[in-house]
């Protein structure tokens, strides 16, 4: 079996190393090729073409390196025509993987091309779901409330929860302040401000103020954070002097020693849930792609996956105006003094990540079933596309 895998930005090329290997423990002379990052890299499968610049959000950011998209969608198509893969693996990035996803089906008509991780129509365009339905053959979705709308439109549609849970390691909060001289009464707040440029420019900002903020009033606190390779040298720019800052194989550890974590919006906001450490979520987007979202295309009440799915805020969010230090430091300060309340927001995470699907099977091993399936149809007649 040949598969070809894309992952486009950091949390997807995440879930591309868990699905490969995955899919190597269960097809072991499988052969496997595709782009990704630094963790698909970990793996063994070297980025056949760059994804250098791709993680962008927003409308105008979108344009701006729209040429750039498009280039590497066709040396992403080249590569796999190369390759001739049986399965060609979409993991998450909507915009970029359609572009993908229809010049395979055109370069590469003999291959089953599989969406893991549906865009969420649940919260946006439901519009999506046709598009995939014109363009893929199976869509691997986070929610059993998705797969009506594929079914609906002939698109076979499997649910494999959320991939953070599957991947989850405990992390050894106490061992990192060990290694760190931190004492194990002392306050840490954790500030985690994102891994794409426009999170550093437009969220990180108001997060390291407040973490500033908190200082002044428990100035036994430690400010910590934990550098993405991707985006190191930012970060250590931006992080005050006193902060500690820490790399990725330290994050389950540095998670897990957390009193309270100032986080931008994303994955890292349920793998630090998982760690029990009690969250305070942060965005903005440019003013335009806000309104936009905000009156047109996001439907959701919430934007962190665990208040979505508890239908309440058990984490603080603040997005565009609400993000302040005044409300940040309101927040988190509860978090810090008091231990009930600290207590009582995590069981409330806890919760909500029973409900997501903690303890069940993890979502790489239910996207192994599907490329396997799909790889054994490889002789059906593909799906072939209705736009361009």
């Amino acid at each position: 079996m040949r598969v070809f895998v894309v992952a486009a930005e950091a949390s997807g090329d995440a879930i591309a190393a868990d699905f490969i290997r995955a899919l190597r423990a269960r097809v072991p002379d499988v052969t496997i090729a595709g782009v990704g990052g630094a963790a698909m890299a970990g793996e063994g499968v070297k980025s056949a073409a760059s994804i250098a610049g791709l993680s962008v959000l927003g409308l105008f950011e979108g344009l701006k390196v729209y040429g750039r998209v498009v280039r590497a969608a066709d040396q992403t198509a080249e590569a796999a025509r190369a390759f001739d893969p049986d399965v060609v693996v979409l993991v998450d990035s909507w915009g970029f993987m359609l572009r993908v996803a229809l010049r395979i089906r055109r370069m590469c008509p003999r291959a089953r091309i599989v969406k893991y991780i549906g865009p969420q129509i649940w919260a946006t365009r439901p519009g999506r779901a046709r598009a995939l339905a014109r363009t893929v053959d199976h869509v691997i979705c986070l929610f059993a409330i998705e797969a009506p709308a594929y079914a609906a439109l002939d698109l076979p549609a499997t649910v494999c929860g959320y991939p953070a849970l599957g991947r989850f390691v405990a992390g050894d909060g106490a061992a990192f302040r060990a290694r760190h001289g931190l004492d194990p009464q002392t306050p840490v707040i954790l500030v985690l401000p994102g891994s794409r440029p426009a999170e550093l420019r437009g969220v990180a900002p108001a997060l390291w103020r407040a973490g500033l903020a908190l200082k002044v009033n428990f100035p036994e606190a430690r400010l910590v954070t934990v550098a993405a390779s991707s985006v190191a040298d930012t970060v250590r720019a931006q992080a005050p002097r006193e902060t500690l800052i820490v790399t990725e194989d330290e994050k389950g550890d540095a998670f897990a020693a957390a009193t309270v974590a100032l986080a931008a919006s994303g994955t890292v906001t349920t793998e630090l849930a998982l760690q029990g450490a009690p969250v305070i979520v942060g965005y903005r987007l440019g003013w335009f792609t806000w309104l936009v979202a905000r009156f047109f295309l996001y439907k959701a009440r919430f934007i962190s996956i665990l208040n979505v799915i508890a239908d309440a805020e058990v984490m603080p969010e603040f997005m565009q105006t609400r993000l302040t230090v005044e409300n940040i430091v309101a927040a988190a300060s509860p978090l810090l003094n008091d231990p009930d309340k600290r207590r009582a927001q995590i069981n409330a995470q806890n919760e909500a990540l029973r409900a997501l699907g903690r303890g069940a099977r993890p979502a790489s091993e239910i996207a192994v079933d599907v490329v396997v399936a799909e790889a054994a149809r490889g002789g059906d007649q593909p799906r072939l596309p209705t736009v361009t």
